[in-house]
C-alpha cells in the first residue's frame, strides 16, 4: 500500500485566493520600482508596457520617462546609421569608459528600430532624430519628422507656413533646465540678390497642440549645412549642428561685403533654446572648409586635421587642430595643436572622419564600412590611441555610415 500523500503546505487547505499575486507579493515602493525598470533596455520597457494596464500607466508616466532618460545619460552610446534600399537602419554600441594606453577592444552592435528613408537626414539630439522630405513637385512645403530609434515611433510635425519657394533647414535641440525638446526651422529667400534665412520658427515637443511660432533673427546668414548652399554654387558642409547646455550651434555664412552674390562661411550661429534668442560668433582662424563642431568639456570647439584643408584624416596625417570658444561676446578663440604619435600609422589603415569629442578624447569613425567596422579614440592628454571594433554589422558592408556620439535611449512617447 502506498503511503498517504503529504501536504507540503501543512495541514491547512490552500485556496486560490491565498496564491493570488496580491497575497504572495510584497509591497515595493514606487522609487524602487522606477529604479529597477530604469535600468532595463528600451526594448524590454516596450514589452513591459504591454503586460498590464498598471505597468503601462507607470512606464508611460512623465516621471518614469525622465528617470529613464537620466539613467541613459549616464551610459551614453555611439549610434550608427546607414541607408538601405527602403529604410534607414540604426544600431548602437556602448561608449568605452576609462581606457588606458594604446589598446584594442570589441563591442557588439545593438540593432534598433528602422525607419523609412527620408529625403534629408538633419541630425540627432540625445535620443531623437530629425528627418525631412520635400513635398510634391512644385510644392514648396517641407515636411519634418521626429524619429525615436529606441521606441520605433515617429512624429510628423505640422508643416512650416512660409511664403518662400526655396529650401527649409531644421534643427533639433534639448533644453536640460526646462527638460524640453525644441525644433528650430527656417526657410530661405533671396533678399537684395543674396540668399539668406527667413521665417525663423520654433516648435516645442510634448505640448498638447503642436504649433510653430515665429522668432526674430537680426543676423543675416545662411546655414552652411543646408542644401540651399547649392543655390549659391557651393557644397553644403557635412558638419551637423551641436547642442551644448541648452544652446544650439551651427555653422553659417554671412553676406560678403565685396560681392552680393557670394556667402562666406565665417561664423557660428548660436540659438539659446531657453530664451529663443539668436547670437553669432565670428571665426576666421582656419583655412579648413569643414571644421567639425565638438563639445570640448562643455565648451564649443572647432576640430579639424592640422595638415589638411579637409575634415577627414589619413594614415599620413600628423596632427589635429582644435579651436575652443573662450568668450563668445568678444569672439575669442584659443588654438590647440595635438601631434599624433608614431603608432597612428600602424593603427589607422583607412580614411577616418572626425565625429566629435568625449572629454579629452577625439573620436573618429570610418566613412564607409569595407571589411571591418571600427572606431578610433585618441586621448589628447595621454597621446594614447584605442581601436574599438564593432561586431555584427557585416550585412551592411559597403554602405556609407553616419556616426553620432552621446546617443541616449529615450522611451518618450509622442
Amino acid at each position: 500500500m502506498k503511503p498517504p500523500r503529504q501536504n507540503v503546505w501543512g495541514t491547512r487547505r490552500v485556496t486560490r485566493s491565498m496564491t493570488s499575486p496580491q497575497q504572495i507579493s510584497l509591497p515595493i515602493p514606487d522609487e524602487l520600482v522606477f529604479e529597477i525598470f530604469s535600468r532595463l533596455p528600451s526594448k524590454v520597457i516596450a514589452r513591459c508596457r504591454c503586460v498590464c494596464k498598471l505597468w503601462s500607466s507607470m512606464l508611460c508616466s512623465q516621471d518614469f520617462i525622465q528617470s529613464f532618460l537620466t539613467k541613459s545619460c549616464a551610459r551614453p552610446q555611439i549610434l550608427f546609421s546607414c541607408e538601405a534600399k527602403f529604410d534607414i537602419c540604426f544600431w548602437s554600441v556602448p561608449q568605452p569608459q576609462n581606457m588606458e594606453g594604446d589598446s584594442s577592444a570589441v563591442a557588439a552592435a545593438n540593432h534598433l528600430a528602422p525607419f523609412r528613408r527620408y529625403t534629408r537626414f538633419l541630425g540627432c539630439t540625445n535620443g531623437l532624430f530629425v528627418c525631412g522630405f520635400e513635398g510634391l513637385k512644385n510644392d514648396s512645403k517641407f515636411v519634418t519628422v521626429i524619429c525615436n530609434p529606441s521606441t520605433g515611433q515617429s512624429l510628423t510635425l505640422p508643416r512650416l507656413k512660409s511664403r518662400t519657394r526655396y529650401e527649409v533647414e531644421t534643427y533639433l535641440g534639448y533644453d536640460p533646465i526646462a527638460k524640453e525638446y525644441k525644433v528650430l526651422s527656417m526657410a530661405f529667400s533671396r533678399v537684395n540678390n543674396v540668399y539668406i534665412s527667413v521665417d525663423h520658427q520654433v516648435l516645442t515637443l510634448g505640448t498638447k497642440r503642436l504649433s510653430w511660432r515665429k522668432v526674430q533673427c537680426c543676423i543675416p546668414h545662411l546655414p552652411s549645412s543646408s542644401i540651399a548652399v547649392y543655390i549659391c554654387g557651393h557644397l553644403p558642409s557635412s558638419s551637423m549642428p551641436i547642442c551644448i547646455s541648452g544652446v544650439l550651434y551651427y555653422k553659417a555664412g554671412a553676406p560678403c561685403i565685396s560681392s552680393v552674390e557670394y556667402i562666406v562661411e565665417s561664423m557660428v550661429v548660436c540659438f539659446d533654446l531657453r530664451t529663443e534668442k539668436f547670437s553669432s560668433v565670428k571665426f576666421l582662424g582656419t583655412s579648413c572648409k569643414e571644421p567639425t563642431l565638438v563639445n570640448y568639456n562643455g565648451k564649443l570647439g572647432l576640430l579639424m586635421s592640422g595638415d589638411s584643408t579637409y575634415v577627414n584624416l589619413e594614415r599620413t596625417s600628423r596632427s589635429f587642430e582644435l579651436w575652443v570658444l573662450g568668450d563668445a561676446a568678444k569672439h575669442e578663440w584659443s588654438k590647440h595643436v595635438y601631434v599624433l604619435p608614431p603608432s597612428w600609422k600602424n593603427i589607422v589603415t583607412e580614411t577616418m572622419r572626425i565625429i566629435g569629442m568625449i572629454g579629452d578624447e577625439i573620436v573618429l569613425s570610418l566613412c564607409k564600412q569595407n571589411k571591418h567596422l571600427y572606431v578610433i579614440y585618441y586621448n589628447v592628454e595621454s597621446k594614447m590611441i584605442t581601436k574599438v571594433g564593432v561586431q555584427g554589422m557585416d550585412v551592411y558592408r559597403g554602405c556609407y555610415l553616419k556616426t553620432y556620439l552621446n546617443y541616449v535611449e529615450d522611451v518618450k512617447l509622442f
